[in-house]
């Protein structure tokens, strides 16, 4: 950081390359029900081959995940644990949220259907249909990575506040 608080030269280029890393090695983290998660196996299935584009480890634990993939239906009892699932998992983490259900509650508008995703936990990318076709999730991550490269996700909003409230306060 220079007097004035911007970034200097070299440390905008490292954090240009470790995006670059991040966009093209991610790791997701399955959460489907219903349809949506039926659709979202086939995308990583070999017909489809998520892993071609960089996200090709599944892993099914919080902490070992960076992209968590939320699809289908999410009721109210359910949401404290993907608010819990989110929180395990560590900076950077991106949220792909699939489906109507996911995103709005879809037809469901009951007390008991969690009526958005984003109501819980911040969303990067958004994906329409009912379910989303296995391409809307390959054309979604490669939204999620034209983010990543561009610096526009939430864990990029976040780490920028965070710089500028510890710059003020070193201030």
């Amino acid at each position: 950081m220079s007097k004035d608080g911007s970034a200097s030269f070299f440390t905008t280029k490292v954090d240009a390359l470790f995006d670059w890393g991040r966009k093209n090695s991610l790791w997701p983290l399955p959460y489907g029900t219903s349809c949506c998660g039926i659709e979202m196996m086939s995308t990583l299935c070999s017909d489809y081959d998520m892993s071609r584009f960089g996200a090709e480890v599944v892993r099914f634990s919080p902490r070992q995940s960076d992209l968590l993939i939320v699809a289908g239906i999410i009721t109210t009892k359910m949401a404290p644990v993907l608010k819990t699932v989110y929180d395990q998992m560590s900076d950077p983490k991106y949220v792909m949220c699939a489906g109507a259900c996911a995103s709005s509650g879809g037809i469901f508008n009951v007390y008991s259907v969690l009526q958005g995703i984003d109501t819980m936990i911040p969303v990067d990318i958004y994906l329409p249909g009912c379910p989303p076709a296995p391409e809307g999730f390959l054309h979604g991550l490669l939204q999620l990575q034209e983010k990543i490269a561009r610096g526009e996700t939430h864990s990029h909003r976040k780490l920028a506040e965070h710089k500028r409230g510890s710059s003020l306060a070193s201030s």
